[in-house]
C-alpha cells in the first residue's frame, strides 16, 4: 500500500511513495500529528540523483524492521532539498554546526515544534566499526525522548538559538579592493598545482571561484590568477568528470585529480561551467574552451531540455541499481565494439589502463574505465603523425561508435522537474555563449526558457519554484529570483528585448519588497509571509552554487547602470555593508560575491549603442561588446527606427542619444561622463582596450 508520498509531484518523494515507512510530505498534517501523539520528528533530506541517498533507502527505509521502528516513535517526514532548498539550509546548518560537515542524506530529528534536537547524513543500517547504525539511532532517541522530553526540548532550543546567533554576524568595516588582493591569496594558497582546482578529494568545480579570478586576472594583469583558471579548465575538460562520449560535466570528482566522478549529473553544473567556459575562451582565444561550451550545451539542449521550453533538474548517478554503471567501460567492450584502428586509436585517446580504474560492483574481474583524455591531444595527434584536423575527425568517429554502444544500456534515472533556480542559471550561461561564439540557436533556447518560465511558472503574477506535470508549486526563494533576473539580464544584453530588462525590474522590485531586510540589509531565502520553518535564513556564503545574496549584488549595480537608477545600486552597497565581516573574514569563500565587489570598485563603463536590433551594420558594432570578456561594462540599445522606443521608459537617459549621420552609434560613458560617439567598430574596441590597459596599469601602481 503506497504512502502518502503517492500523492506529490517530486520524482524523488515518489521514489519512496512504497516505502514501508509512514512518510508524510512537509505539510502542516506531519507536525500535528507529532504534536497530538507527542512524538518526536525523523526528517530526511535528499534528491533523486543522490548515490547515498538511494543506499541509505534500500538500506534502511525500505526494511520492516527500520520501518516498524520508525513508524511506532516518531512522524517522519521525506523533503526533497530541490524542491524545498529553505528546509535543507535551515537544517544543513545545524548539521554543520553539530558535526562540522554535511551531505545528503541528510538526517535530522525534530521536537514537533521544528527545533532540532539531532542532525547527521548518511547512516548505515546496523552498527559497525564504530559507526552509530541507523536503527540503534532511532531506538537512542526515542527512547531519550520518552524518559528526557524535557532535557531534549531544552537542548532543542539551545541548538536553534545557537544557530540564530551564529545568522547574526556583525556589519563589518569598508570594504575596499584590497580584498580582492586578499581572496586571490587565499585561493592560491589553496590551489592544486598539479592537478588544478581547489584541495584535494572529493573535488568540486565551484565554477564562481574561476569568474573571480578571470575578473583579477582582468583587472591587475596577474598571469597567475589566469594560468590557474586555463589549468583548472583543462584538466576538468580532459578529466573524467567530463562525459567524453555524450558530454556534459559530472557533479564533482572522487579523487584530486579530476579522474574518477561521482557520477550524477546536475543542470547548474552545465550552467555555471558552461558560463567559466565561454568567459576563458573569451579571455584566451583557446580552442578547445570554445568546444567544451559547444558540447556541454549540446548536452543540455539534447537530454534536458523539456518539450515546453524549460530544462529539467538532473541525471541519476545510478543505473541497473550501480554507481556509474551507464559510463563505464572495460576494455573488451571497447575493441569488440570498434575496428581493430578504431580500437587502437581509442586506447591512445582515452589513455586506457589494463588495470582499469576500479572494479566493477557486478564483476570484480574486467577492469572498469572511466573514459578521459591525455595531458594533450596535441601531442597524441604529432605522435601518431597526423594533423589536429585528421586527429579531431578520428576522435569523433570512435565517440559516435561508443556512443551507439552506450545508447543501449538503460539510461540513467532523470529528474523531470523544473525549478525557476536553475533555468535561471541555464538561460544565462547560454545567453552568454551566444553572444561570445555567436550562436544565435544558444540565444533561442534561452528565449524559449524564459518564455516556459513566465508562462508556467509566474502564475497570477507570483513566481513559483517548481514545475512538475504540470503543476507549479511552492512560494519562490531568493535564488529563484536573483538567478531568474541574472538570465534576464544577460537575455537583454543579447537581444536588447526591452520586455526581459522590464521583467528583471520587476522581479527586482517584488525581491525588495517580500526578501529585503529592512533592519541589517540583505535578502533573506524565504519571503517575509514565510511561517512553516523556526528561522528565516540569509545566506551569503559561494558553494557548490553561489549565494542568492551573492548574485544580487552584481545583479542590482548592473540594473542600476542599465537604467540610471541609482537605488539599486545603494541597496547593492547595503548587502555588502551587512556581509562585509563575514567576507573579511575569509573571502576566498565569497568570490561570486566579490564579483559584484570588482564590478563596484571599477573602472566600469556604461555603453549605449543607437541602431536597429536585427541590422547588420548595428550587429558589427556590437560585435566588440559580443565578442570580448568585459566584466564591467553593460551594454543598452536604444532602437533608432522606433519614435518612442520602449527602452525610454526604462532607461530615460538614452533619450538624448541619437545616430550620429543616421549610422549605428556607440556611446562609451564612465563617471557620468560619455566620451564622443563614435560609429567605428575599430574606434569602439580601441576606446574598451584602452580602458583594460589603463586598469591594469592603475592596479600594478596600488
Amino acid at each position: 500500500m503506497p504512502n502518502r508520498l503517492i500523492r506529490e509531484k517530486s520524482p524523488y518523494l515518489r521514489q519512496h511513495a512504497d516505502n514501508p515507512v509512514e512518510w508524510y510530505p512537509w505539510e502542516e498534517t506531519a507536525f500535528a500529528a507529532a504534536k497530538r501523539l507527542n512524538r518526536p520528528i525523523f526528517l530526511s533530506i535528499g534528491y533523486s540523483s543522490c548515490h547515498w541517498c538511494h543506499v541509505m533507502a534500500k538500506e534502511s527505509f525500505e526494511d520492516d524492521e527500520t520501518a516498524r521502528l520508525l513508524n511506532e516513535n516518531f512522524i517522519s517526514i521525506k523533503v526533497d532539498r530541490e524542491e524545498r532548498p529553505d528546509v535543507d539550509a535551515l537544517y544543513m546548518a545545524v548539521c554543520q554546526m553539530l558535526s562540522g560537515s554535511g551531505g545528503w542524506p541528510l538526517t535530522v530529528f525534530l521536537t514537533p515544534d521544528r527545533q532540532p534536537i539531532f542532525a547527521g547524513t548518511y547512516f548505515p543500517k546496523d552498527s559497525r566499526f564504530g559507526i552509530t547504525g541507523f536503527k540503534d539511532l532511532i531506538l537512542r532517541i526515542a527512547g531519550a525522548w520518552k524518559t528526557n522530553t524535557r532535557d531534549l526540548v531544552g537542548s532543542a532550543e539551545r541548538i536553534a538559538a545557537a544557530l540564530s546567533r551564529a545568522g547574526d554576524a556583525p556589519p563589518g568595516g569598508p570594504l575596499g579592493p584590497e580584498i580582492l588582493d586578499e581572496a586571490f591569496h587565499q585561493l592560491s594558497s589553496e590551489y592544486d598545482h598539479v592537478h588544478g582546482g581547489f584541495g584535494g578529494s572529493p573535488k568540486f568545480p565551484l565554477a564562481h571561484r574561476l569568474f573571480f579570478l578571470l575578473r583579477y586576472a582582468d583587472r591587475t594583469g596577474n598571469r597567475r590568477a589566469l594560468e590557474m583558471v586555463d589549468e583548472t579548465l583543462l584538466a576538468m575538460r580532459r578529466g573524467g568528470i567530463f562525459d567524453q562520449l555524450g558530454f556534459g560535466f559530472h557533479r564533482y570528482a572522487t579523487d584530486s585529480g579530476w579522474r574518477i566522478p561521482h557520477f550524477e549529473k546536475m543542470l547548474y553544473d552545465q550552467a555555471l561551467l558552461t558560463m567559466a567556459y565561454t568567459e576563458a575562451y573569451q579571455v584566451t582565444g583557446r580552442e578547445e574552451f570554445r568546444r567544451t561550451v559547444i558540447e556541454t550545451t549540446s548536452y543540455v539542449l539534447r537530454e534536458l531540455a523539456s518539450p515546453e521550453g524549460g530544462f529539467f533538474t538532473s541525471e541519476d548517478a545510478d543505473s541497473e541499481g550501480e554507481e556509474g554503471r551507464f559510463y563505464l567501460w572495460d576494455a573488451g567492450e571497447i575493441r569488440s565494439s570498434l575496428t581493430p584502428a578504431e580500437a587502437e586509436f581509442a586506447v591512445r585517446f582515452f589513455g586506457l589502463r589494463p588495470e582499469g580504474d576500479l572494479a566493477a560492483a557486478a564483476d570484480p574481474n574486467p577492469a572498469s574505465h572511466v573514459l578521459r583524455l591525455g595531458p594533450s591531444p596535441a601531442a597524441l595527434a604529432e605522435e601518431l603523425g597526423i594533423s589536429s584536423r585528421e586527429f579531431l575527425k578520428r576522435a569523433a568517429a570512435v565517440r559516435a561508435h561508443l556512443r551507439a554502444v552506450r545508447a543501449r544500456r538503460p539510461r540513467p534515472f532523470k529528474d523531470t522537474k523544473i525549478l525557476t533556480d536553475w533555468n535561471g542559471l541555464m538561460i544565462a550561461a547560454l545567453t552568454k555563449a551566444a553572444r561570445a561564439l555567436d550562436r544565435d540557436e544558444l540565444a533561442a533556447s534561452a528565449e524559449k526558457a524564459v518564455a516556459f518560465i513566465r508562462r508556467r511558472l509566474n502564475t497570477d503574477g507570483i513566481l513559483r519554484h517548481r514545475y512538475a506535470e504540470g503543476e507549479a508549486a511552492v512560494a519562490a526563494f531568493l535564488d529563484d529570483y536573483a538567478f531568474l533576473i541574472w538570465g534576464l539580464i544577460e537575455v537583454y544584453e543579447t537581444g536588447y528585448d526591452p520586455d526581459r530588462l522590464a521583467w528583471a525590474l520587476r522581479l527586482t522590485e517584488d525581491l525588495m519588497d517580500h526578501f529585503w531586510d529592512e533592519a541589517g540589509g540583505g535578502f533573506f531565502l524565504t519571503r517575509r509571509e514565510s511561517r512553516d520553518l523556526p528561522l528565516r535564513r540569509k545566506e551569503v556564503y559561494d558553494g557548490a552554487l553561489p549565494s542568492g545574496n551573492s548574485v544580487m549584488v552584481g545583479n542590482l549595480l548592473r540594473l542600476g547602470r542599465l537604467t540610471g537608477r541609482p537605488e539599486l545600486e545603494k541597496a547593492a552597497g547595503k548587502i555588502v555593508d551587512a556581509a562585509a565581516d563575514r567576507i573579511a573574514r575569509t573571502p576566498g569563500a565569497h568570490t561570486q560575491f566579490l564579483c559584484g565587489l570588482d564590478f563596484a570598485f571599477g573602472p566600469s563603463r556604461e555603453i549605449a549603442v543607437v541602431g536597429a536590433p536585427g541590422d547588420s551594420s548595428t550587429r558589427r558594432l556590437l560585435e566588440p561588446l559580443r565578442k570580448r570578456f568585459l566584466p564591467r561594462e553593460t551594454v543598452i540599445l536604444r532602437p533608432a527606427d522606433e519614435e518612442s522606443p520602449a527602452i525610454l521608459e526604462l532607461a530615460p537617459y538614452v533619450r538624448a542619444m541619437t545616430a550620429v549621420n543616421g549610422r549605428p552609434t556607440a556611446y562609451v560613458c564612465s563617471n557620468f561622463h560619455c566620451a564622443s560617439p563614435t560609429t567605428n567598430p575599430k574606434t569602439l574596441l580601441e576606446a574598451l582596450e584602452n580602458r583594460k590597459s589603463r586598469s591594469a596599469s592603475e592596479e600594478k601602481k596600488r
